[in-house]
């Protein structure tokens, strides 16, 4: 098969589309002809040098895929070869084929196709797990999404708004921050023009928010620490602002707020298939009612990944950016 390899950590150049054995899946594991990936922020880590694989995960990037089954390892029960599926995976998305975990597969949604499909298992899943399962947003809430108009933030919106919280984005230009309230977003800060704290007290009346869904870490942990509700629960899930910030505990202890930092792909087989189960519960009848859709902003081939990746690192698009095999 081909697949997208990095010889050594460096800019977009770096990753090269090549002739690479192919992967033999494991008891437990299926085989998926790859029809679409998509770009994450950790692929870019992993090909600046900054993000290695797990253990036992494929070299190759790539954390989510789509497409056909064609071999089932021992073990596996409930899937065929031919199914049309999506993937959560640990690496290898960038490639033609992929072994993963039967526990990590999804069906693909009722009302998307194929392709559409590769954009959901990553971002889902870090949405979902984030969000409802560790810092529980409940209806009437207000969550916050700082990158509202990237993968992660676009379902971020459309989950908030389907189980009926208030939704609060930040993004760098009006095109984006409009994209966002078509997605049902009802605060907009310009986080280029406008101080996040300053516009959440004012838009909540000084309430603030329950839930905050953070991609920077180190740079907003004081002004999320600030701008969190009495019982608010900040979840950190991206350190693309530092891994190193100075905590007020005093004033997590005033507001009896908590705080999470998660990733999804260094944890154990268990945890992931029952996150992508209770993505499979409580999203997939979302999508297939039309309530929630992927956002993709364009298609690159997935040869030309590299492309793909500076169009995420320039920052321009809105969703996800798709990598096609063929």
């Amino acid at each position: 098969m081909h697949a997208i390899t990095i010889s050594e950590p460096g800019g977009p150049e770096a990753l090269v589309w090549e002739e690479v054995p192919d992967p033999v899946p494991a008891e437990g594991e299926v085989l998926v002809e790859v029809v679409a990936g998509a770009v994450n922020r950790a692929d870019i880590m992993q090909r600046m040098g900054f993000y290695d694989p797990p253990p036992g995960a494929s070299p190759y990037p790539g954390l989510e895929c789509s497409g056909r089954i064609a071999a089932l390892g021992r073990g596996v029960s409930g899937w065929a070869v031919g199914d049309e599926v999506c993937a959560l995976l640990s690496g290898g998305g960038y490639a033609e084929k992929v072994a993963v975990p039967a526990g990590q597969l999804l069906p693909v949604p009722e009302g998307l196709d194929l392709k559409q499909a590769a954009a959901l298992p990553e971002v889902v899943c870090t949405v979902w797990s984030n969000v409802f399962m560790v810092s529980h947003l409940r209806p009437g809430e207000t969550l916050l999404v700082h990158g509202g108009s990237s993968g992660i933030g676009t379902m971020a919106i459309q989950l908030a708004k389907a189980v009926g919280a208030k939704v609060a984005v930040t993004a760098g230009t009006k095109e984006k921050l409009d994209q966002c309230a078509e997605l049902g977003a009802d605060i907009l800060i310009n986080y280029r023009e406008q101080d996040f704290v300053e516009e959440m007290e004012r838009a909540t009346d000084g309430t603030g928010a329950d839930v905050i869904l953070d991609n920077m870490g180190a740079k907003y942990l004081d002004r999320n620490v600030r701008t969190l509700a009495v019982n608010g629960r900040l979840a950190i899930i991206g350190l693309q602002g530092g891994v190193k910030g100075e905590l007020n505990i005093g004033a997590l202890l005033g507001k009896r707020a908590a705080i999470s930092a998660t990733s999804l792909r260094a944890r154990p087989l268990g945890e992931k298939a029952a996150i992508v189960a209770a993505v499979r519960e409580h999203v997939w009848p979302l999508i297939a009612a039309g309530h929630v859709r992927p956002v993709v902003d364009r298609e690159i081939p997935m040869s030309e990944a590299s492309a793909a990746h500076r169009v995420v690192e320039e920052s321009g698009h809105i969703g996800k950016v798709l990598l096609v095999v063929g």
